[in-house]
């Protein structure tokens, strides 16, 4: 089975390598370059066959990153995306996920990592690289807390809450709680979902369908 790739990045010197290095991989065939969110859409509405997945850049003149998502996530549903970044900028990442992207990479990801990853998305749909970054203490608490991976009401209430652009200490004007609790409830599902970061914990609510954002 051939897994066919778009990718879209304004840099000449990252899109081209990037191509010729994913179609090194076996089963995967890039057949869209572009520039930008514009570009895309036009090889998109004129490409024979759809790609199964699309890399977005955040950072792209004409159309960035986001608008290019939403666009995509509109008008092409079955696309999975995924959004590429220069920096890890939770605020941000965030809101491409709730465009609809399935997984956010960082452009210094190693080869193997990056066919990993899109093994994963093209198979199960979501990628997580927090599941396979995760430091000792939280598979402690991980191993501690595994027979209560249930979320409680207020965690519930809290993860949705994650999944906006607001500050920890927003949340907890928000919920009216103290920080601390609010760190304990992050702790708590950094825990049960077995991540360690925002986006992480952001993405597995998405993957368990606890939450839902995006068309995907």
């Amino acid at each position: 089975m051939t897994i066919n790739v778009g990718i879209t990045d304004d840099h000449q010197l990252f899109l081209k390598p990037l191509a010729m290095l994913i179609s090194t991989f076996p089963h995967f065939n890039v057949i869209i370059e572009a520039r930008n969110g514009e570009e895309l859409l036009k090889k998109l509405a004129l490409a024979p066959v759809a790609p199964d997945i699309l890399l977005i850049d955040v950072d792209m003149p004409v159309m960035d990153g986001l608008q290019t998502a939403r666009q995509v996530a509109l008008r092409y549903p079955l696309i999975k995306m995924v959004a590429l970044s220069m920096k890890d900028d939770d605020t941000t990442i965030i809101a491409m996920l709730k465009a609809g992207c399935n997984a956010y990479l960082l452009k210094d990801t190693h080869p193997e990592e990056l066919e990993k990853a899109l093994l994963e998305i093209s198979s199960k749909g979501f990628y997580n690289g927090d599941a396979c970054n995760v430091n000792y203490r939280r598979l402690i608490l991980h191993s501690q807390q595994a027979s209560a991976s249930e979320l409680s009401d207020r965690e519930s209430v809290f993860l949705q809450l994650a999944c906006s652009d607001l500050t920890y200490k927003q949340i907890a004007s928000e919920m009216h709680l103290s920080e601390r609790t609010i760190d304990g409830y992050r702790e708590s599902i950094f825990a049960k979902f077995n991540v360690q970061s925002r986006v992480g914990m952001v993405l597995e609510g998405l993957r368990r369908k606890i939450i839902h954002m995006g068309n995907h």
